[in-house]
């Protein structure tokens, strides 16, 4: 089983949008994440604790960044942000390792950009 977290215990039900770079030799790369109306901004989680960061949790483990960001429209909480750093080769197929159980899980497409 593969999910998202942004508090520990609490699975984040809706699905990001995910947009991968990688380096031209392949070693290093981003994942940014992004999660319109995320049930983890809902009102009813107001007193479920901090986010502290986004966990990506499968059978191997856990994958974490600290690097979160709220977006606001109106005042009000719309998305979350987040942006995983892939540091080198085994970091990055680790990443698609969860990536593919989490896509095959929530139904998620991948797109190759245009060059």
């Amino acid at each position: 089983m593969a999910v998202i977290q942004f508090i520990k215990g609490i699975n984040e039900s809706v699905v990001p949008d995910v947009k991968l770079t990688r380096s031209r030799d392949g070693s290093t790369g981003t994942a940014t994440f992004r999660f319109t109306n995320p049930t983890i901004l809902d009102s009813s989680m107001e007193n479920k604790g901090d986010i502290t960061g986004m966990y990506l949790l499968d059978e191997e483990g856990e994958l974490i960044t600290r690097d979160v960001n709220a977006k606001f429209i109106n005042g009000r909480p719309q998305a979350i942000e987040c942006v995983y750093i892939i540091k080198n080769p085994e970091n990055w197929d680790r990443f698609m390792r969860f990536m593919e159980r989490y896509a095959n899980e929530n139904s998620l497409s991948f797109t190759k950009a245009e060059e």
